[in-house]
């Protein structure tokens, strides 16, 4: 009897064990994930920005205007929305199959994570909101 009670306790302090462990372990990923939200969050934000001004550009009479008037009109925006990761001049500006102007962002972003890892993101925009 007093053979099976040794048992039972090194047994349950194995339980322990492990479950530290895991904790520890699921703990470590909640802040690896977190990390790497952080780091990455701030494009998205940008990245909607960028998206919200081309939503607000496609209520301007766009086929009217000119190239350099589309950029000037996207650079005054983007100053009062903090876009920092294109200019005007990055800007494609063509026409859809009705004819109408479309004005179009292609962009990537790389953030370093740690270390020699970083993260590379393709972002799209356009003022049709497609």
């Amino acid at each position: 009897m007093h053979h099976y009670q040794i048992n039972q306790q090194h047994s349950a302090k194995k339980q322990a064990g492990a479950t530290l462990l895991g904790m520890l372990f699921v703990g470590g990923l909640i802040v690896f994930v977190a990390l790497i939200a952080m780091k990455i969050f701030p494009a998205y934000q940008e990245y909607f920005s960028v998206k919200t001004v081309m939503r607000a550009m496609n209520k301007e009479p766009l086929s009217t205007m000119s190239k350099r008037e589309i950029q000037d009109s996207f650079n005054r925006r983007a100053d009062t929305g903090y876009i920092t990761v294109i200019k005007g001049a990055d800007l494609s500006i063509d026409k859809n199959s009705s004819g109408e102007t479309v004005v179009s962002a292609q962009y990537q972003v790389v953030k370093p994570l740690f270390g020699n890892i970083s993260v590379l993101m393709d972002f799209n925009a356009t003022s049709d909101g497609k």
